[in-house]
This record gives C-alpha cells, sequence and structure tokens, in this order.
C-alpha cells in the first residue's frame, strides 16, 4: 500500500517548515498533495492584511503586487499596497528598545536615537510618496529577465510620517567629503546565516537632504505594519523603492558611493547606454537607477469591463514621474491613433503621483483597448513599446492598457 502513495519529498517538507517557522512533527508522512491546515488559515492576505485580488509572485521572500483597478484610491490603503522583500521579515520586535544609530567615516558624530527620541525631540512631517519597485513591468521583457515577473502592480502612493532625515543628519553633523547615505535594516538572509547582510542600499547625499526623504514610524496615520518596515523605515521617494529600506537600525555617511549588498554588480543598473536585447553588459557599464521615469496605469474601469454602447464612462488612473511632476495625461482608444487629453490634478506634495481622469464614448459595438500615456514636466513621454532593454529588467515604463468592450 505505501508504494501507492506518494508522500512528500524532503525538499517540499523544507519549505513548509521555512515558511511555518518551525519543524513539522511526522511531516514525512504528509502525502504530497496534502495542505497543512496552518497555510489555509495563514494566506497572503491574511497574513499581511491585503486585499483577495492581491497577487502573490514569490513567498521565499515575500513579493505580492497590485492589479491596476486596486490602485484606484487616492491614497494607497495597507491592503493594496504592494511587498516587495529580499529576504525574511523579522520576528519579536520590540519597538520600545528600538535604536537607530547613524556613524560612518563622513559623519561628524556617531549618534543612536530610540523611537521615543525620533517622537519627541525632532519635529515630524507628513508626506503622500510614491514607492515603485525598479523591476514593476519586468513581466513584458523579451528576452525574459530573471526576477519576480512583476506585471504593473509594484507601485503604492502613501502617506508617510516621521522625520526629516536631514534634520538627523544636520544633529549628527555631515563633512564635506559625504557622498553617500546607506541603510541597514533587521531582515535576515534566506540562508538562515545571521552575518549575512540582505540588502543595504542607499542615496546620494543631495537625495537624503531634501525635505520628502523620512525616516518614517507612521503609514496612513498609524504605526507602520510589519510587512512595509515596523517600527522604522527610511522612505526616499521617487527613486526605486530598494533604496527605501525597511526595519532600519543603522544608517552609515559614506565618503563613497555606498557599497553595501544589491548596490555593487548588477543589482539596480541598467546599461549606461541603450543594448540590443540580450546583450551581456560589462558591470562596470552599468548605472545605478536614481529618478524613476514617468508611467501612468488606467484604475478605472477594471480590464475586462462591459461598457453599454452610447453610454460616455469615465477612465481614470494615476500617474507619476520619479524626482518629477506630471505634465499632461493622454489616452487612446485606437491603438495609439489619435489622443484624447486627460484632465490631470497636482500632487499632493512633491514626489506624489497625480489623480487624471476622462471621459470616452465608444462610437460602436465591440472590442476596444485604453491607452494611456503621461507625459512629464520635462517633455518625455511614455513609449507605446517596452523601453531599454536591460539585463535585470528595470524601469519598464511602457503605456498601460486595458481592454473593455462596448455591448
Amino acid at each position: 500500500m505505501t508504494k501507492r502513495r506518494e508522500f512528500i519529498k524532503k525538499s517540499a517538507l523544507a519549505s513548509l517548515t521555512s515558511i511555518i517557522g518551525t519543524e513539522i512533527v511526522f511531516g514525512e508522512k504528509m502525502l504530497a498533495k496534502y495542505s497543512p491546515i496552518f497555510l489555509e488559515q495563514n494566506d497572503p492576505q491574511t497574513l499581511f492584511n491585503k486585499h483577495k485580488e492581491m497577487t502573490t509572485l514569490n513567498d521565499r521572500p515575500w513579493n505580492i503586487e497590485a492589479k491596476a483597478h486596486l490602485l484606484d484610491d487616492l491614497v494607497t490603503p495597507e491592503d493594496r499596497m504592494f511587498i516587495r522583500n529580499n529576504g525574511v521579515i523579522p520576528k519579536n520586535i520590540d519597538a520600545n528598545n528600538w535604536k537607530l544609530t547613524i556613524e560612518g567615516e563622513s559623519a561628524k558624530a556617531t549618534k543612536t536615537y530610540t523611537l521615543s527620541d525620533l517622537k519627541n525631540n525632532f519635529k515630524s512631517h507628513t508626506y503622500q510618496l510614491t514607492l515603485e519597485c525598479g523591476g514593476n513591468g519586468r513581466s513584458e521583457f523579451n528576452p525574459p529577465a530573471k526576477g519576480n515577473q512583476w506585471t504593473v502592480g509594484a507601485v503604492s502612493s502613501a502617506k508617510w510620517t516621521g522625520v526629516r532625515l536631514k534634520d538627523l543628519l544636520t544633529d549628527v553633523g555631515v563633512k564635506a567629503d559625504a557622498v553617500y547615505i546607506g541603510y541597514y535594516g533587521k531582515d535576515t538572509h534566506l540562508s538562515g546565516d545571521p552575518s549575512k547582510v540582505v540588502i543595504s542600499r542607499g542615496v546620494p547625499i543631495a537625495k537624503a537632504m531634501q525635505d520628502e526623504t523620512l525616516i518614517a514610524y507612521q503609514m496612513n496615520g498609524k504605526d507602520i505594519p510589519l510587512a512595509h518596515g515596523y517600527p522604522l523605515r527610511l522612505i526616499a521617494g521617487g527613486y526605486p523603492a530598494s533604496a527605501s529600506g525597511k526595519w532600519i537600525d543603522r544608517l552609515v555617511v559614506r565618503n563613497i558611493v555606498h557599497d553595501g549588498p544589491k548596490m555593487t554588480g548588477t543589482a539596480y543598473r541598467v546599461p549606461c547606454e541603450a543594448v540590443a536585447p540580450g546583450t551581456e553588459v560589462p558591470e562596470d557599464q552599468m548605472c545605478i537607477i536614481e529618478s524613476m521615469p514617468v508611467k501612468s496605469l488606467v484604475t478605472y474601469p477594471k480590464s475586462g469591463a462591459l461598457i453599454k454602447l452610447g453610454n460616455s464612462f469615465e477612465v481614470r488612473g494615476k500617474a507619476w514621474a520619479g524626482e518629477l511632476s506630471v505634465k499632461e495625461v493622454h489616452i487612446s482608444i485606437d491603438f495609439g491613433a489619435t489622443w484624447q487629453k486627460a484632465k490631470l490634478s497636482p500632487p499632493a506634495n512633491r514626489l506624489a503621483w497625480q489623480p487624471w481622469s476622462v471621459n470616452v464614448e465608444l462610437p460602436k459595438k465591440g472590442y476596444y483597448e485604453v491607452w494611456a500615456k503621461a507625459t512629464d514636466s520635462e517633455g518625455t513621454s511614455q513609449p507605446m513599446v517596452v523601453p531599454g532593454w536591460n539585463p535585470k529588467g528595470y524601469l519598464n515604463n511602457a503605456c498601460h492598457r486595458i481592454a473593455v468592450k462596448a455591448v
């Protein structure tokens, strides 16, 4: 009878053990298709308070994205915010004893702050800030790039509250030779090796000194959710979201471009000059991603909507442009042959996305695609095809498209 039963393999058992966080006693006796009750009760939506339509791309580490229609809110709520992790979310956080240390060869002093220090000794600031994964849109590149195959939903624009990083740097003192700020957090390596740093990126000193660059302790008026960096997170809107380190407990002021994990090699870099698809690019010809490109999403209606012929309907969405602002948005219903200008609202503050809307009427029954194209404040527009192939699949800002049918 045993030969007719397929028991779970060791590799699958190890994966389940890592997800549950402890040994599965008698796990070798489980059938291959058996799902432990823990997993049924701890799906990503339950674990991280996510909307049921959020899409899980990876569970080791957790990477979860939204569908475009879930991003229709002016301010992104927690349940529709993407999760991008490189390692394991820290456990047993004691916020009362959490400390942030600022040091480095270009810091005039080394200082350590508790959360209470940050909240009580420095002025708090709140900004709505757009964070987008550098690999958002990776799934459209051909040849395919390795990594999570994000579609369009690795972007959010929540309200963040905290201390301006420049206020802390002023308190510490920054030497004239300062070039970069690097962060370190409490997430752990997938291997379980506590000596391995998962990710340690950062931003140029000029970005660190911007008003909107925060050491945040609240998101949308509440403590930052664990999956999004509780209790303390660096927020550098307009740059790839990997620059906004989570669970941070140390910042270093560097006299060189920070060289922590995911800052060197090809991580979060694109070819300095355009290359043909599939080209192998030497590391010394790859440049660090800073400001994200202009981009837009159609957030209403949902792709696949049925529209009654003769009724005009509203198309709306969001647009953003990294460090820049968006100047205008156009939509097309005839595959880019003609374009209609949308009404564009200003951002809530610099580095927040901008809502746009337009009324559309479809001329006859049938299938249509609605395309959206944003133009930034310097006159650069989104391309209608996937731009600038690169080995890591970063910075895809091709026009977003949805399908609708007039009936």
